[in-house]
């Protein structure tokens, strides 16, 4: 079997491993295998091909690696609950003043409240959610 063969070989076996494993260590072995087959095509011989190895392989772990994981592990920003309705417009159903009122925000009847507390908010216009506080929307006039 060719050297540039064997390598692949590697490769694929390493891939494989990573199945089980999930920490990135064992594909970038297997990108190293495979600048280990790309070397064994131009003809050098084996001691070169581990060199090749062994470089790819540092390199990869200590430069592509550490990026990788960081960018795997990086959580995607999800808002659920009241905290998913900051920032959402609110349609008043009921006056909303500094003494409560009622909104519709995403479907839903909201008690609410507006700010600054000095504000009005007369039926059937926009508004939009600064925060909840408790069951309470704290919600400001929406300005286009």
């Amino acid at each position: 079997m060719a050297d540039w063969a064997i390598w692949v070989v590697v490769a694929g076996a390493l891939l494989v491993g990573e199945l089980f494993t999930l920490d990135l260590t064992l594909v970038m072995f297997s990108l190293a295998a495979l600048v280990g087959a790309a070397v064994a095509l131009l003809g050098v011989d084996a001691a070169w091909q581990i060199v090749g190895f062994v470089v790819a392989a540092g390199g990869f772990g200590l430069g592509l690696r550490p990026v990788a994981r960081r960018h795997l592990q990086r959580a995607p920003e999800l808002r659920t609950g009241a905290e998913a309705l900051v920032g959402e417009r609110a349609l008043v159903l009921e006056q909303v003043s500094g003494e409560g009122g009622r909104v519709k925000i995403k479907g839903e009847v909201w008690s609410a409240r507006s700010y600054p507390t000095t504000t009005v908010l007369e039926v059937g216009s926009q508004a939009h959610v600064l925060r909840i506080d408790g069951a309470t929307a704290i919600v400001h006039r929406f300005e286009i």
